[in-house]
């Protein structure tokens, strides 16, 4: 008779899901010199894009190019695979120009599997991750236990021990797709749903959610007829998201994306079958994204809106896939053919897949540490979708920073927490893990108070330092950054000094830029705070400007955003520095919210639940006013001095 046999390894940090979060915390991890193994559902999964076949966008293109000066890999990915890249918002303050670019889909997962895979330290292995082990520590007088990971076992039994676990998992648990009547119980784009996993999770505690989203259908390009739609190309200067590289290391031909919309025959169509909408019959539990709505969403609840824009977007070079941005739906397959055929352009379009609306299990992210470790499973971590966000960009950005708090707890080092003023990433965590968000949350230019100082042109300026520090940036790399920072700031303070006389040849260089005249002498740095002029176009003027030398334009761009908006960045530098100091006003980890008097019954309820780490987080949780957060502060500074 034969005795079963199950596989039993040991590596330093388990992470559980290849999406952009998987991705992202794997190469941390592993770069950073800790044995990682990286599970996956399926080899097709790594890295996919299942929506939207872009990378950045408004605010997101902030998240990309700080993932990229901590040295994570998103950026350099999408400088590979782009077919099209565009800066958004330039009519705009730079505080909101954003970098997007399309993804060849395919490539980009090519390229991410390949960069796995040939990465030290990293093994990446498809199997469904179906148990969490552990082991219980304490149980404390309210019945609270306190749980220690130890590693996953897959749904084949084979086991895997670790000393820290990071959860990526998507869209995957007990996912759904659903359009119409009909179900089907997969993952996206058709793979496998993880079915175990969860179970799991709430057995150690973890509260168990469902949420929702959907992608559009996909369209047959050679069925579409472009020429009553408006072509939409990409930028003449291409700005990389990689601070690495150059706009002539990746400057390639781009492909066209095409702009059509909907119109009041495509919104008849929808009400009339609205009630075939699993959305509106109940029959989808999850919540759906605020911010990215479904086509019958935005027809039902915006009913003076005649038309809506849509996007006819390539999947990529080698397929005549298009995707239909702007369109998400989770309608009967009838009434998709019968609304999308209305659309000028697509009259005659045949569907390669339909659209649909997914439903998954997810937590909530007030459960996590600031370090995006689980408050009461020491040593387990979680990023991306599963922490209720959404978005390639929002996912990438906490696997990158699980990655990395994970390998530095197993090497007895600090967690890396970044703030609300030092990056879109210390926006993003932050409102994840402290306000109680009840549906997926998109990152936006809005949620950030300090954006003039978190510019997507400043990112390595903010970041590329602490990512040296950390150790995923490399020496030859963090040199040549130290190089533009110095010239950076030399180049200001040279033109803060230069001075310039009102003699006739700089009364005619200003009237032919249509420049007020001097009547008294001006710096260059004067001049250069005009609109209208710039540190480039002053050369003319300045007796030592080819002594500097030829200078990059990202160099340039620096020189003109620090002396244009001097003022406004030196008053959010202030406001900086009294928001750190209520940051940094520590709240104990042992407090007992009771001995507190004067708290209100919420404030006191939301902040034994949260337990936030300062006075800083205290003061953003829902429920918890100006008023309880001063009570705080004099029972704390009361305590101190006791």
């Amino acid at each position: 008779m034969s005795v079963s046999a199950y596989i039993k390894e040991e590596y330093d940090v388990i992470v559980v899901g290849a999406g952009h979060a998987g991705c992202e915390a794997a190469l941390a991890s592993a770069r950073l010199g800790l044995n990682t193994i990286l599970f996956t559902i399926s080899m097709d999964s790594v890295a996919l894009m299942p929506c939207n076949p872009n990378i950045g966008g408004s605010s997101k293109g902030h998240l990309v190019r700080e993932i990229d000066a901590l040295g994570g890999e998103m950026g350099k990915n999408i400088d590979k695979t782009y077919i099209q890249s565009k800066m958004l918002n330039v009519s705009k303050g730079p505080a909101v120009h954003s970098l997007r670019a399309q993804a060849d889909k395919v490539e980009y997962t090519k390229h991410m599997k390949m960069t796995l895979q040939d990465t030290d330290n990293l093994t990446l292995r498809q199997a469904e991750v179906s148990e969490l082990l552990y082991d219980v520590v304490s149980v404390d007088e309210h019945e609270n236990v306190k749980r220690v990971i130890k590693g996953v076992k897959t749904f084949s039994g084979a086991t895997y021990m670790a000393k820290a676990v990071i959860l990526c998992t998507g869209t995957y648990l007990k996912a759904r797709c659903i359009y119409g009547d009909v179900v089907n119980h997969t993952g996206p784009n058709g793979l496998s749903a993880a079915n175990h996993l969860s179970d799991s999770m709430a057995e150690a505690g973890i509260f168990i959610r469902r949420f929702k989203t959907g992608t559009p259908a996909r369209l047959d390009k050679k069925t579409i007829d472009f020429s009553k739609m408006e072509e939409q190309k990409g930028d003449d200067r291409i700005v990389p998201f990689s601070f690495t590289n150059t706009e002539e290391d990746i400057k390639r031909d781009q492909i066209s994306c095409w702009l059509t919309y909907t119109n009041e025959e495509t919104h008849r169509i929808i009400k009339d079958n609205i009630d075939r909408s699993p959305l509106f019959s109940g029959f989808i539990e999850g919540t759906g994204p605020r911010y990215c709505p479904s086509i019958e969403d935005k027809v039902m609840k915006f009913p003076d809106k005649n038309r809506h824009q849509l996007f006819i977007e390539p999947e990529g070079e080698f397929t005549n896939e298009m995707y239909m941005g702007g369109m998400s739906s989770s309608l009967p397959e009838d009434v998709q053919y019968a609304m999308i055929h209305t659309v000028p352009g697509l009259e005659n379009v045949k569907i390669v897949r339909n659209a649909y609306a997914i439903e998954y299990d997810c937590i909530n992210a007030v459960n996590l540490k600031a370090n995006l470790e689980f408050k009461e499973i020491d040593g387990l971590f979680s990023a991306g979708q599963l922490n209720g966000s959404s978005g390639y960009e929002e996912a990438a950005a906490q696997g990158l920073i699980a990655g990395i708090n994970a390998a530095r707890k197993i090497q007895g080092k600090d967690a890396l927490i970044l703030d609300r003023s030092q990056a879109y990433i210390g926006v993003l965590i932050d409102d994840l893990v402290t306000k109680e968000t009840q549906e997926p949350y998109r990152m936006m230019t809005s949620r950030a108070e300090y954006r003039l100082l978190l510019r997507q042109d400043n990112a390595d300026i903010r970041l590329t330092e602490i990512g040296y520090e950390i150790g995923l940036i490399d020496k030859e790399r963090y040199d040549n950054f130290c190089k533009k920072r110095e010239l950076i700031n030399s180049e200001i303070e040279r033109v803060s000094q230069i001075m310039v006389g009102a003699n006739k040849k700089v009364q005619e260089f200003l009237e032919a830029h249509d420049s007020t005249t001097l009547k008294t002498a001006a710096s260059l740095a004067e001049l250069i705070r005009r609109p209208e002029l710039s540190y480039e176009m002053l050369a003319p003027l300045d007796p030592e400007r080819e002594s500097v030398g030829q200078l990059s334009r990202e160099v340039m761009e620096q020189i003109n955003i620090n002396i244009k908006y001097d003022g406004y960045i030196s008053r959010q530098k202030q406001q900086v520095e009294h928001f750190k100091k209520i940051e940094k006003k520590l709240i104990p980890a042992d407090i007992n919210y009771d001995d507190v008097s004067n708290l209100r019954k919420e404030a006191r309820q939301k902040l034994a639940a949260i337990r936030p780490a300062s006075l800083g987080q205290a003061s953003r949780i829902s429920g918890v006013s100006p008023a309880d957060v001063s009570v705080l502060l004099v029972y704390l500074t009361s305590k101190s001095q006791a």
